[in-house]
């Protein structure tokens, strides 16, 4: 007889191919199952034993193609995108953004929400309300709705729907599942916000067919987030990919979440701004600190840009690190600060390469991402659909 943990683990790899295999044909479909196995690596008879409740539960459809010269048409896959719609939230310091899409993730509806504070009830207040108004805008969305995905900064335990720490939020163990289950009356996902960028970007951008990759967003805090063998990677409690919290300078700069020389407190927005002070040129926004490091020459200029330099360095030695302990084929520089990587990119590179173990940091493609709000919240959506695609057939 099968031990219960065999079977459970039987279990968990086929809701994992089973919702891998819904993703490949939502982003290259159609396709036939001859082609599907192809993409996915495996045989084809794993493929046909694993979608009938794809298929009879409406998720996927099977219709014949035109044949290609003499034989039978092909029978190809395709998401019915009509079987659910679904909603996607990401919460900031400053604003809720949202989407309400089908199940092939084209989005219906998009919106934002000022955020006066950032505390937890005046946050999900924000987010149930902008829910309730996206899904009056989407045609027909109110009797399909599937389910509500969130995604917040910080260690999120997504088992619990619980925020146990958010540094750029200043949350303390917040309940942000069941508040907005109850405001909403939907189900609710929730997970750390740059894994949402991960499944957006593995499902829609540069991760289609990387096995293994990294979103890193730069911005006020640095955040990361893993996909490793195929695989959304949390840890055991949620809290992967904190490498805005490695620890790189003892001596170094209080960083927010109360500890010396994070490498946060030395390449997010404030390390970048408390630069631009010490030398002289206070400047207010991060905005702000770009447009002197992009003007005139002049002593402004020059003291701009070593902020932004020291902040890549800091950056690259911390993507090296990762890389000599993952062997990633990719890292992908998400985020608001995104936008400045001409000024801090060549100096994370050179930092990156003098800090890398043997091949790491040539085995590893950098490529710059500056996400909008709405593509974080749309991955927070594909996270619904993909927990419901595993366990409703499971």
């Amino acid at each position: 007889m099968m031990s219960p943990s065999k079977i459970r683990f039987s279990e968990l790899v086929s809701e994992q191919t089973r919702a891998e295999i819904f993703a490949t044909v939502l982003t290259a479909g159609p396709l036939s199952r001859t082609q599907l196995a192809q993409r996915l690596g495996l045989v084809p008879s794993s493929v046909t034993r694993m979608l009938p409740p794809l298929l009879e539960h409406d998720y996927l459809r099977e219709s014949d193609a035109a044949p290609q010269g003499r034989g039978r048409p092909q029978k190809m896959l395709h998401v019915n995108p009509d079987k659910h719609v679904v909603v996607g939230m990401k919460i900031g310091p400053r604003q809720v953004s949202g989407v309400v899409t089908d199940m092939a993730a084209n989005v219906l509806a998009r919106g934002e929400e000022p955020l006066a504070d950032c505390t937890p009830h005046t946050a999900l207040s924000a987010a149930a309300s902008l829910t309730g108004r996206l899904l009056e805008e989407a045609p027909e969305a109110a009797d399909r709705v599937l389910g509500l995905g969130v995604g917040v900064s910080g260690h999120v335990d997504s088992a619990a729907g619980i925020c146990r720490y958010s540094s750029l939020l200043d949350w303390n163990k917040v309940d942000v599942a069941g508040p907005l289950r109850e405001a909403t009356g939907l189900s609710v996902v929730v997970n750390n916000d740059v894994n949402t960028l991960v499944v957006a970007e593995r499902w829609f951008g540069e991760g289609r067919d990387i096995d293994s990759f990294a979103v890193v967003t730069v911005g006020p805090g640095i955040g990361c987030g893993l996909l490793l063998d195929g695989a959304l990677f949390a840890g055991a409690t949620g809290l992967a990919g904190e490498l805005g919290h490695l620890p790189l300078d003892p001596s170094g700069p209080m960083c927010s979440c109360g500890r010396r020389g994070c490498l946060e407190a030395l390449a997010g927005d404030r390390a970048i701004l408390r630069h631009l002070a010490d030398g002289g040129f206070p400047c207010d926004t991060i905005t702000d600190a770009i447009g002197l490091a992009r003007g005139e020459a002049g002593a402004a200029r020059t003291v701009a840009r070593s902020a932004f330099a020291e902040a890549g360095t800091a950056l690259g030695r911390g993507v090296a690190g990762m890389c000599n302990l993952l062997n990633l084929q990719k890292v992908i520089i998400a985020g608001e600060g995104a936008v400045a990587y001409d000024l801090f990119g060549p100096h994370m590179s050179e930092a990156m390469e003098a800090q890398a173990f043997s091949t790491a940091a040539t085995d590893c493609d950098i490529h710059v991402d500056p996400a909008r709000h709405d593509l974080w919240a749309r991955g927070a959506a594909c996270l619904v659909i993909r927990d419901a695609v595993g366990a409703a057939i499971s």
